[in-house]
């Protein structure tokens, strides 16, 4: 299909006043601030709207346009971004763009038609939504048996949709023509395991084989029960450490969230040397460059404990993530939700591109690294790659 066509079938679905919702995401630009749009009818003192709300990295913005606005606007946002997932009344319809504007059009007719709904209010729209029962998370406690969020777990439930939109942005990266590996590196209570296997196996269906690996036995104890119970057949947990698992020659996901200090960059070293697609990961007590940091000019600033502390995490994930840069990755540094409301809410999303790195970044590269006086450990177990 051609882009132009695609345009003329979008506008007539919504002029017709077909849309239930609609989700613009995978912006082409990195810089993009705005990550997706969320789009829906709603009436405004009795006339049809379509509402775009921006959803940059922190806030939410909305604009509301009558019709003739709403098809101007939506040909100007398709330019910008790769892909459309939209409801109408009668069929779901899947739109992937490539970088040259070729359009791959997918549609499948929905069983009953749904009823538009022209309400206005400014509820969250979240991935997985609010009003939905969902097992696993009845199952660990943040839902109730009838599916409404606990009071006490609205914070947890916004970290699960969040690091949903990461996983939800990754999918492009996936394979699909085969079973997609996956391990998760001190998974923990594995709230967010249950989650990734959620939403890439029964709402994505994608063939999934996922792992989660944490060093507390009671905890991967529950855990397995849990997913047993649940009758998630490709999920299993481990009693294991990063540094003694070593039964993978390759793997297309690393996840690692808050494992402690170097733990992290032997788990990014791992995916690299694995050849992993995606990699995400939310880094903890970055302890090591703390000790290194030997740089006069910035006496002012490091003589303060506090200071130099968080200075050497901002610097150390910086160097994470640009040396995964450097061995083929796109990478980039996002704010997570950290449910302990420390400032460890930093996470390190990389993509593997194979995009060769220049002589201009290597030097960047060394300059910083040369300027602080530190001898970064991820440097060293990458060194065979750069």
């Amino acid at each position: 299909m051609e882009y132009q066509e695609m345009i003329i079938q979008l506008t007539e679905l919504i002029n017709n006043k077909q849309l239930i919702s609609a989700t613009i995401s995978q912006p082409r630009a990195n810089s993009d601030e705005v990550k997706r749009v969320k789009i829906k009818p709603i009436e405004l003192k009795g006339i049809y709207h379509i509402q775009f709300e921006y959803q940059y990295e922190r806030i939410l913005k909305h604009e509301n346009l009558q019709l003739e606005l709403a098809s101007e606007k939506l040909n100007h946002l398709l330019k910008q971004y790769r892909q459309v997932q939209a409801e109408f009344q009668e069929e779901k319809v899947h739109i992937q763009l490539s970088k040259k504007f070729k359009v791959l059009w997918k549609s499948d007719l929905v069983q009953s038609q749904k009823v538009v709904n022209l309400s206005h209010n400014r509820k969250k729209n979240y991935l997985l939504d609010e009003e939905t029962a969902y097992p696993f998370l009845i199952r660990l406690g943040v839902q109730t048996p009838d599916g409404k969020v606990k009071k006490q777990k609205h914070d947890k439930f916004r970290q699960i949709n969040r690091f949903v939109e990461f996983i939800d942005d990754a999918l492009d990266y996936l394979p699909k023509d085969r079973p997609v590996r996956i391990l998760d590196f001190g998974s923990g209570k594995s709230y967010l395991t249950f989650a990734l296997y959620h939403y890439l196996h029964i709402e994505k269906g994608l063939d999934i084989r996922v792992t989660g690996l944490d060093l507390k036995k009671e905890v991967i104890e529950e855990c397995q029960q849990i997913a047993i119970d649940l009758k998630y057949e490709h999920l299993e947990f481990l009693v294991g450490d990063i540094n003694d698992y070593n039964e993978e020659t390759s793997v297309d996901m690393v996840v690692t969230l808050h494992a402690c200090d170097v733990a992290t960059d032997m788990a990014l070293a791992r995916a690299v040397k694995w050849g992993a697609k995606v990699i995400l990961s939310v880094p903890c007590c970055q302890h090591e460059l703390n000790t290194q940091l030997n740089s006069p000019t910035l006496d002012l600033m490091l003589q303060h404990g506090l200071v130099k502390e968080r200075f050497a995490a901002l610097a150390t994930d910086s160097i994470r993530a640009e040396l995964l840069k450097l061995v083929g990755y796109e990478a980039q540094l996002l704010e997570f939700i950290d449910m302990e409301h420390t400032p460890k809410n930093i996470l390190i999303r990389a993509y593997f591109t194979g995009k060769k790195t220049t002589s201009e970044e290597q030097v960047k590269y060394r300059a910083f690294v040369d300027f602080l006086q530190v001898k970064p450990f991820l440097e060293n177990e990458l060194k065979d790659y750069l």
